[in-house]
């Protein structure tokens, strides 16, 4: 199969999806302002390779599918969230799999910062309040904590400065409060597929995301020219540079639920170097659209599959696209006690604190088919018995019905199904036959 780092690098999985037939390509001149966004937002999910978006290549909807991402780890999509935690527990162990540092500086060739307008920030819809990096995977080093990946929205305001998205109490952010507000950061655009995948994950603090990543495949990471990090040498292409300590004005954006995530007053970060390869790929996610709902839901899956199994035997989690790949789930669960389902209902809200929605099926129930979990809950669920409603529940800033005040969580209402099989129940009568 090759050096393993090849294999998950954006231009191998491009040359793949070339070869394949797959990759839909535009030559033409594209503006960025609103049509690079359109036009992948047309092709999806079919990935597409924008030549020219005013001089850049612009690379969308490289994981429309929790089955492009598995096939992409090289994990079966069957056993997906069972083979994803047994990977990053170490208990499958792949060969080559690691971490390696090199003494040299990352990139083939510099991007004076007075050209920085040749890398492709996009404005995908009329709402947004400026250009937007969405698909960077940033480094952190929290002096406490270690060494911290995760997603940000960067909202250029000028040609080296942006405001970026940062969720409170989280790893960026408690990272930045323990630099003084000064935290140097590195952002990889085009990382390789492991990485995309690790960052998207929400494990404890302290625990490095690189080092997730290196369970999957070699990651080998090289130093950066500006700032005392490093990053893995497969990018495209790396922002270096440091938060001010000042704050500014970022949004409105449309995220996930594709409703607009109002303005907020955020930290500032300046470009301190940009580098990269030559004639580097730029992979964007249209905030909304399917790379969006997979980056962000499929990690919650399994952040509910843990918690859940924990409590009884979890089969399998599905975050739903009917709620917007974030606030909605259907847990599969081996029933063998009276009571799993309601364990598995509050274990689900554990295991991802923004989810309002969740109902828990048997395992003949097939949880990617939506008529068949609302056909269990016509007929194996009564709401006098199965129905759990937590009142003024930690919720999500992105949910318009919550509430929310400014500085403070967000506030909501949580609503557990219980549509598995009655316990005592005559089966035979619970199963279906026709139809």
């Amino acid at each position: 199969m090759g050096d393993p780092v090849n294999i998950f690098g954006l231009s191998a999985m491009v040359r793949r999806l070339r070869k394949t037939g797959v990759l839909k390509t535009i030559g033409r001149r594209v503006r960025r302002r609103f049509e690079a966004g359109r036009l992948i937002g047309q092709a999806e999910p079919r990935p597409i390779l924008l030549r020219n978006a005013e001089g850049a290549m612009v690379l969308g909807n490289l994981l429309p599918s929790r089955r492009v991402l598995a096939e992409g780890l090289g994990v079966s999509p069957e056993r997906f969230l069972g083979d994803l935690d047994a990977i990053l527990k170490g208990r499958i162990r792949r060969p080559g799999a690691g971490l390696t540092i090199r003494d040299t500086v990352f990139g083939d060739f510099e991007i004076p910062l007075s050209r920085i307008r040749e890398v492709p920030f996009l404005t995908y819809y009329p709402s947004d309040g400026g250009p937007y990096l969405t698909a960077g995977v940033w480094v952190v080093r929290d002096p406490v904590h270690g060494v911290n990946l995760s997603y940000h929205r960067l909202m250029m305001v000028s040609p080296t400065k942006g405001t970026v998205r940062v969720v409170e109490n989280r790893g960026m952010d408690t990272a930045i409060k323990h630099s003084g507000g000064k935290a140097e950061v590195a952002v990889c655009i085009g990382a390789p597929m492991h990485v995309l995948f690790a960052a998207a994950l929400s494990p404890a603090m302290g625990v490095n995301e690189l080092g997730l990543a290196a369970r999957f495949g070699r990651v080998n990471l090289v130093r950066c020219k500006t700032v005392d990090l490093v990053v893995p040498a497969e990018c495209e292409c790396v922002f270096e540079g440091r938060f001010t300590g000042r704050r500014g004005r970022e949004g409105p954006f449309v995220d996930i639920t594709g409703t607009i995530d109002g303005a907020r007053r955020q930290p500032v970060f300046e470009l301190t170097r940009v580098a990269g390869k030559k004639d580097p790929i730029h992979y964007t996610i249209v905030p909304g659209l399917s790379d969006h709902r997979t980056l962000m839901g499929v990690p919650k899956e399994l952040d509910i599959f843990r918690e859940v199994s924990k409590v009884c035997r979890c089969i399998d989690v599905r975050i739903t696209p009917g709620g917007a790949s974030w606030l909605h789930a259907v847990v599969k669960i081996e029933k063998k006690n009276a009571d799993d389902g309601g364990r598995a209902i509050r274990a689900a809200f554990q295991g991802h604190r923004s989810l309002k929605g969740c109902v828990v099926v048997d395992a003949d129930i097939d949880i990617d088919d939506p008529g068949q979990v609302e056909w269990s809950l016509a007929t194996r669920f009564q709401a006098s018995k199965g129905l759990v409603v937590l009142r003024r529940q930690p919720g999500s800033s992105l949910d318009p019905s919550a509430l929310h005040s400014l500085g403070r969580k967000s506030l909501g209402s949580k609503m557990g199904l219980d549509a598995t099989i009655p316990a005592g129940a005559e089966r035979r009568l619970f199963r279906r036959i026709a139809g």
